[in-house]
């Protein structure tokens, strides 16, 4: 591989944004690896220059306004497609490009994708991983706020103060302090980018509308390829965008494995895909990246299976399991009028929450036991299975629900107890209720993060019904402001209701255990391809000890 670094690409108004060219030792014209990257050139883009120029490909790594101008605010889409055709006008300037390019890129470096991906006869593909076009669905998942990921997120685009950054969120979440003085807190001065999240509660907000990009994926012409994490924060805005791909007649490749957001694990799976996937789109009579689109990771049976879509067929329609008086949790509904489970939300002393998606940090499920003798959550568990049951597709409940506020939040987990009593967490949801949802007895549906997970014979389904989640989601302080009402602090009396007439249940998509696709031989990882600065590449987080970091 050959380098030249930090060339002043033009663009349309006269700015020059610093670009990276890494090419094949002694190779000509070929097809381009684009990366157009919010948070930098290095390190990734040493990486994604030594692993593409090994397959023929020449690499380009350009730096966009947002790194370059550390603004500090949220950038929207619009002048992002206009950099991007000046970029490719650039390329078109340079004896190596032959006129054909593919593009590549995780978390910020996807996003930036779909500005190019239509109208651009150059584009021939894109490899888009762990990203959602529409980014507020991730910052305010069911309506409330992503805290961690969001302080996180905002804090770390001061560039200067990255080493002590871990432990300045820690200690901003810790701290008890209103939500809208943690950026000072973490980043010793307010963070236009944080405080504008905090402004934007409304879903029709001007910055909500700013950075949801779903409509480029409406347009999109590109052939696409994504790769997920079960553990990432951005699975589900990641899969309506497959969907949105699917229903404009569209054949999306998708991969979703066992990975975080920073999981250096997907990284010479995302890279082996990409480059299969741009030699079926660039080389006539090459062979597809495999014969079924979808390919999953199957929690709890620790297979890949490949499917021809998701949600994937065939799914048994889904069943509800019901929570049931006394703790119970079954297929069949309450049969009398049960009284209500009561508990009291206080957020004074926020309900926790196990280890779960967050941008930064150890997303990997954990043993919920030390958290379920607590008052504020409701445990429902059902008998040991008789066989397996396999669950695989979105994941839905239904709640009957009466606050003593009109403002309050309800979270939903499914757990899977072990035959050893360990009660690991498979996946959650959250809702935040407002007047618009009624008052006295409300039905709230909640939206948990979609699955592929097969709970052993013997084992327990168990349900966690609570409302909060702190820190990963910010408390409810009881009131209609997201700042914590002022610094008042509402408790709210909780009841959930499992009667004949109002049965709280969780909607499982159940698939039958024995008709699996599984792979017959796990392609390697090939991770001999990497450099060995990439394989020890860790990042301290917020939520403790240091996590891979792809």
């Amino acid at each position: 591989m050959r380098s030249r670094r930090g060339i002043p690409v033009p663009m349309a108004d006269g700015t020059t944004l610093p670009t990276d060219h890494y090419r094949p030792s002694g190779g000509g014209p070929g097809p381009t690896v684009l990366v157009r990257s919010p948070v930098g050139r290095i390190p990734m883009g040493l990486l994604y220059g030594q692993y593409f120029t090994r397959h023929g490909f020449h690499v380009v790594v350009q730096e966009t306004r947002d790194a370059l101008h550390a603004t500090g605010s949220w950038q929207g889409p619009e002048g992002e497609r206009e950099d991007g055709l000046a970029t490719v006008d650039w390329m078109w300037q340079q004896p190596w490009f032959d006129g054909t390019f593919v593009m590549y890129g995780s978390s910020a470096q996807g996003h930036t994708q779909w500005t190019l991906a239509h109208g651009v006869p150059e584009c021939r593909a894109m490899s888009v991983q762990i990203c959602a076009a529409d980014l507020s669905q991730a910052v305010f998942p069911g309506g409330a706020f992503a805290l961690e990921s969001a302080l996180f997120w905002c804090v770390s685009r001061d560039h200067t103060r990255l080493a002590t950054l871990p432990h300045r969120v820690r200690r901003a979440l810790a701290s008890g302090r209103p939500l809208d003085e943690l950026d000072t807190v973490a980043g010793g001065k307010p963070v236009p980018a944080y405080q504008e999240l905090l402004d934007s509660q409304d879903p029709g907000s001007a910055l909500r509308t700013r950075i949801d990009a779903r409509h480029l994926v409406d347009a999109a012409t590109v052939p696409v390829h994504m790769v997920a994490g079960w553990h990432d924060v951005f699975l589900p805005g990641q899969l309506r965008d497959y969907g949105a791909l699917r229903a404009a007649g569209h054949r999306p490749y998708l991969t979703i494995g066992p990975w975080s957001h920073c999981d250096r694990r997907m990284l010479p799976t995302a890279l082996r895909e990409a480059a299969a996937f741009f030699r079926s789109h660039l080389t006539p009579g090459t062979d597809p990246l495999r014969p079924s689109p979808v390919r999953l990771y199957v929690t709890g049976a620790g297979q890949w299976r490949t499917y021809p879509d998701w949600p994937p067929p065939p799914a048994v329609r889904p069943r509800a399991w019901y929570l049931l008086p006394g703790g119970g949790l079954g297929p069949l509904p309450p049969r009398g009028p049960e009284p209500p489970s009561r508990y009291r939300y206080d957020p004074a002393d926020p309900t926790p929450v196990p280890r779960g998606p967050v941008v930064f940090g150890d997303s990997r499920p954990e043993d919920c036991r030390p958290l379920e003798g607590r008052p504020d959550i409701l445990v429902f568990t059902s008998d040991p299975l008789p066989a397996p049951l396999e669950v695989v597709g979105p994941v839905t409940a239904e709640v009957f629900l009466r606050s003593s506020r009109e403002h309050t939040d309800c979270a939903v987990r499914l757990c899977d107890v072990h035959l050893d009593g360990a009660s690991v967490n498979v996946c959650e949801g959250v809702r935040r209720l407002t007047p618009a949802d009624g008052d006295g007895v409300r039905r709230v549906s909640v939206e948990l993060w979609p699955v592929a997970h097969r709970f052993a014979a013997g084992h327990r389904l168990r349900v966690h019904l609570c409302s909060g989640g702190h820190p990963r989601i910010a408390r409810h302080s009881g009131g209609a402001d997201l700042r914590d009402g002022g610094g008042v602090l509402l408790p709210a009396e909780q009841e959930i209701f499992h009667d004949v007439g109002r049965p709280t249940a969780i909607h499982l998509p159940l698939h039958a255990v024995g008709h699996e696709h599984v792979e017959t031989a796990r392609a390697p990882d090939h991770a001999d391809e990497l450099p060995q600065w990439a394989a020890d590449f860790t990042l301290p987080t917020a939520a403790g000890p240091a996590t891979e970091l792809w």
